[in-house]
């Protein structure tokens, strides 16, 4: 019996340092598989970013049809821009035993939070607003108008900060990666997830 997959959600403001910790974590040696969901977005492609790789870019006018058939597990604006989560795709995964990360803000937590209630939570957080500020003028991306939307967006977003399962402060990389392998083995290694896994083990121990 296929035991399903975890669904995690990793939110964090813009510069916490998220998709680098997720790209590690892919890196790593893992004990089952696991695959980041990608999303649609309207936003133009950044340097480098693959169409379908990193995001499904899509205009705004497909983006809304596909919200109006409800083909989105969660969907928000930012920056002016749509993003969602295809519903069935990630569903078809976690039926196949792939743990899913889902790369979402907190409004899109909030959504998925509503139709999954045992979906893994987790909130990265830079270690200072002087740092995060520091990381994002490090990018070279943004002039100093879009930064400070960033950075008040930050503040927003960091006070939601509660309604995660867990907390990663991002001042150490090499430690906050170690956190967040620690919390993905936790779920991976839940009684719910072991009984199917080691179903015959235990009938066989149980057997009279």
């Amino acid at each position: 019996m296929t035991v399903p997959g975890n669904l995690f959600i990793l939110s964090a403001p813009s510069g916490a340092g998220k998709s680098s910790l997720i790209s590690a974590y892919l890196q790593q040696d893992s004990s089952r598989p696991i695959q980041v969901s990608v999303s649609h977005t309207t936003r133009q492609p950044r340097p480098g970013e693959e169409d379908g790789r990193h995001y499904h870019f899509v205009s705004v006018e497909k983006f809304q049809q596909s919200v109006k058939a409800n083909d989105f597990y969660e969907w928000a604006e930012v920056f002016g821009n749509y993003y969602g989560t295809s519903e069935s795709a990630i569903d078809e995964q976690l039926a196949k035993g792939v743990d899913v990360f889902l790369d979402i803000d907190w409004q899109g937590a909030q959504q998925v939070r509503l139709k999954k209630p045992q979906v893994t939570t987790i909130f990265i957080c830079p270690p200072s607003r002087e740092e995060l500020e520091q990381r994002l003028r490090k990018r070279g991306q943004d002039d100093d108008a879009t930064i400070q939307g960033r950075m008040d967006r930050a503040q927003a977003e960091c006070s939601h900060y509660q309604e995660f399962d867990y907390i990663i402060v991002n001042d150490d990389f090499d430690n906050a990666l170690k956190e967040l392998t620690t919390i993905v083995d936790n779920q991976r290694l839940k009684q719910s997830q072991q009984a199917i896994a080691h179903k015959q083990l235990f009938e066989q121990l149980l057997q009279k």
